[in-house]
């Protein structure tokens, strides 16, 4: 009997792709004999790297965007695969393309997209979640619902490291003279864009708050690109601070990130990808988010204790009323304003002392 083969699409960020990987992961529990292939962007790549239950990686590169040619060769590629489910978390025109062409007796996907129809079988978003896993691997998980039965699921997103990227991760903190008898804490310096960033001078001030509470040791995680904003917010730090804070230890790569986060006490800073893998890994997060974005959608796994964030909403609703996310998102800079670091440090506190008590 031939293998079931099957296709699970997520072309987007890499949180994103990350917490859609919990698809495949069950796949595997659900179909132990199948064939899972994950079609992606190529610079995702690194979170699903080594993961025993993804069999293929299609990447979609950028080749397939800009040269029509190309992407119909691309789309022959998936039709010739000969999948009997495919599973389309992206719903987007491009990725129901793919579902179209596939030719899968399965077609699974969401019901508010203009193209629902394309989908034989199809589910609704949740809108409000019911566990502590937040909307975003729930709405995930829902596209499973027919055909996992009464199988229980896993719902928590996982990488999976190598024994020598581990061990690489400490050489590399070694090798750097960072001490291992005090705490050390990645810190996800930047957002993903200036919406999604907390303002430099205050996140300056929360560096201080942590370096003279702790002691620790910061590592800044951000892109290459981001290097000019990095640089403000550690010369916006108090000297102690700054002779803290490893700014040349600079991961080489998104695994590289990985391997030294492993080792990390914690990661605190901005909501984004950063904070998806670092849960991914089981290393403890302090999460601030932007004044925008939904929280209920990605605040995963909180626990009061391991993981924790804290969003303006939860300070001062009177600013929110019944607006939506789309419609803060214009106010989001204005937003920062309130969002002030006295708000935000108790939290922190707080953070460190429950912590410091369950060791």
């Amino acid at each position: 009997m031939e293998k079931i083969k099957i296709l699970v699409i997520q072309q987007k960020m890499i949180g994103d792709v990350l917490t859609s990987s919990i698809i495949c992961n069950n796949l595997k529990l659900i179909y132990p004999d199948s064939q899972v292939d994950y079609l992606i962007y190529p610079f995702t790549k690194p979170v699903v790297e080594n993961n025993p239950n993804i069999d293929n990686l299609l990447l979609f590169e950028e080749k397939y965007k800009s040269d029509k040619i190309e992407f119909f060769k691309f789309l022959l590629r998936i039709r010739k695969s000969k999948y009997d489910i495919v599973i389309d978390a992206y719903g987007k025109i491009e990725s129901q393309l793919f579902v179209i062409f596939s030719g899968a007796k399965i077609k699974i996907g969401f019901q508010k997209s203009k193209l629902a129809f394309i989908y034989n079988v199809k589910f609704p978003y949740i809108p409000i979640a019911q566990t502590n896993a937040g909307t975003a691997i729930e709405n995930r998980l829902n596209l499973l619902s027919s055909l996992k039965g009464n199988l229980v699921v896993d719902n928590k997103p996982k990488i999976f490291l190598t024994e020598s990227e581990i061990k690489n991760g400490k050489k590399i903190l070694l090798d750097n003279e960072i001490d291992f008898s005090k705490p050390i804490f990645m810190i996800s310096v930047i957002g993903s864009g200036e919406t999604k960033t907390y303002p430099a001078k205050y996140m300056a001030e929360i560096l201080d708050y942590i370096v003279g509470k702790t002691e620790a040791t910061l590592l800044f995680n951000y892109m290459p690109s981001q290097k000019k904003e990095a640089r403000i917010i550690f010369n916006l730090c108090q000297t102690t601070t700054q002779e803290k804070i490893k700014i040349d230890v600079i991961p080489g790569s998104i695994r590289e990130f990985l391997s030294l986060t492993y080792h990390c006490n914690a990661l605190i800073g901005n909501e984004g990808g950063a904070v998806n893998m670092a849960k991914a890994i089981q290393a403890p997060t302090f999460t601030i988010f932007s004044t925008w974005i939904n929280k209920a959608s990605w605040n995963s796994f909180e626990d009061e204790k391991t993981n924790v964030s804290v969003h303006l909403k939860d300070l001062k609703p009177e600013l929110y009323g019944n607006n939506t996310a789309k419609q803060m998102k214009k106010k989001a800079m204005l937003l920062y304003e309130s969002f002030k670091p006295e708000l935000i440090i108790p939290l922190v506190d707080n953070y460190f002392l429950v912590n410091k008590k369950s060791k």
